[in-house]
């Protein structure tokens, strides 16, 4: 029997698990506009059934908490029995979902249709971002990155088209087409996917500090590192989803949604032009802050990261009623914010070790279901105040207050638990037997 598993991992060869990289890029890219596509229909819903922005928005808070509060069962499930199974009711999950919102004509049925997508989204990103932790230890957060990119960038290419499907014949087949086409790519891809063997997943030579012990889900609960990681995901996912789901409303109550800009030489309405660069931008740089984080340390880059979000925020606030200044500084704003989706579940990991990372890094993901609580209080804190610049203004200080927790409070704590659990050395030059049972 052992000579038999010997085989099959060598067939797999070195390259293997960057096939299933792929394959899970591929997967979130699918999932991808279940989130960023949502705020193309929220005017098209508003405008047919006249539930107001608020009602509407519900559904998007409800679809994020599915998305995120059910993805520790989902991870349980992919640690357990491995990602394909997972991954194809996820996909099935999605294709009903979006199907579903073609015909909807209540707000119950919107919401409940939000909640199914979402569970089938969460499945998805649970299993595809885990997946991705496990095989690869020595790049974590480049792999968490570029399958994070996935689900941010993968909506881009899609927003022209959905813009004019909803224009030409509305926004109902606009939710058909897509919903069908994204859960049976997801369906067929989920039967390459494959669990690394234990031996996939043992660190390797690493520029961060790895612990040695594999902390169960129950024990990662009662870490102080843990809640602190979790505090620093709301602050900073709140400010972002904001944007995500609020961008087309912002641009048409900042009276720039259908001015022309150029910028090198294309010509688009500064709200297509914002989404096309926002989706590009928010999928780069979960990637390029996932390697940066890989050399430079987890907490010196969220310092940096969360810093420029926090600037952002309140540069789009000052100048984003220029159309111009509004796509480029919306741009900065997903740049800055996207690589939340890789320096936290790799940072988890680092912490908490790989035997159960989908469930672990699902545990915190939660944070985002969290943050998802305060987005419709800024449409609430709009008409009280009349404007955007106090959801901005709220959202930048939440974003400076995480950047400096994340260096003060944050990398100190995680150093003395991984001291005590046993360290995978940056320099890899020694190995510290874990002192804590697996």
């Amino acid at each position: 029997m052992q000579s038999v598993v010997s085989a099959a991992h060598a067939r797999r060869g070195p390259r293997y698990r960057w096939l299933q990289l792929f394959l899970g890029i591929v997967c979130m890219a699918m999932v991808a506009n279940l989130q960023y596509g949502w705020t193309l229909f929220v005017n098209p819903l508003d405008a047919k059934f006249h539930w107001g922005r608020a009602a509407i928005q519900i559904a998007f808070t409800i679809f994020v908490l599915t998305e995120t509060w059910l993805v520790p069962i989902e991870g349980y499930l992919v640690d357990r029995f491995g990602p394909k199974p997972v991954v194809m009711v996820g996909g099935i999950l999605v294709g009903i979902a979006w199907a579903w919102n073609a015909y909807v004509d209540s707000l119950w049925a919107l919401y409940v249709s939000a909640a199914v997508g979402g569970i089938g989204a969460g499945a998805v990103y649970g299993t595809c971002v885990g997946n991705a932790l496990k095989w690869f230890p020595d790049r974590r957060g480049l792999a968490a990155g570029l399958t994070a990119a996935g689900f941010g960038a993968g909506s881009a290419l899609t927003v022209l088209p959905i813009q004019a499907i909803i224009k030409t014949s509305g926004y109902e087949t606009a939710f058909l087409y897509f919903g069908i086409a994204q859960g049976v790519i997801v369906l067929l891809v989920s039967f390459g996917l494959a669990a690394p063997d234990p031996s996939d997943m043992k660190a390797r030579d690493t520029n961060v500090v790895q612990s040695q012990r594999n902390y169960r889900p129950g024990e990662v609960l009662r870490t102080p590192v843990f809640w602190v990681m979790y505090l620093l995901f709301v602050l900073m996912a709140a400010g972002g989803l904001m944007a995500t789901a609020q961008l087309a409303p912002i641009a048409k109550d900042f009276k720039v949604a259908d001015v022309p800009v150029s910028i090198l030489g294309l010509t688009l309405p500064a709200l297509t032009f914002a989404l096309s660069i926002d989706r590009v931008l928010n999928g780069i740089t979960r990637p390029f802050f996932g390697w940066v984080s890989d050399n430079l340390g987890r907490e010196n880059t969220m310092f940096i990261a969360f810093g420029i979000e926090a600037i952002g925020i309140l540069a789009l606030a000052r100048f984003g009623q220029d159309p111009y200044l509004f796509v480029i500084l919306s741009g900065l704003v997903f740049f800055a914010w996207g690589e939340i989706y890789s320096l936290f579940p790799s940072t988890c990991t680092d912490s908490f070790g790989p035997q159960y990372a989908a469930t672990n890094a699902g545990l915190l993901y939660t944070a985002k279901g969290t943050a998802s609580l305060l987005v419709p209080f800024s449409s609430i804190l709009v008409t009280q105040t009349g404007g955007w610049h106090a959801v901005f203004y709220v959202a930048s200080a939440m974003n400076a207050a995480a950047a400096v927790l994340a260096l003060l409070l944050l990398k100190p704590m995680r150093r003395h638990q991984i001291e005590h659990d046993g360290a995978q050395l940056p320099d890899a030059r020694r190995t510290v037997t874990a002192t804590s049972p697996v």
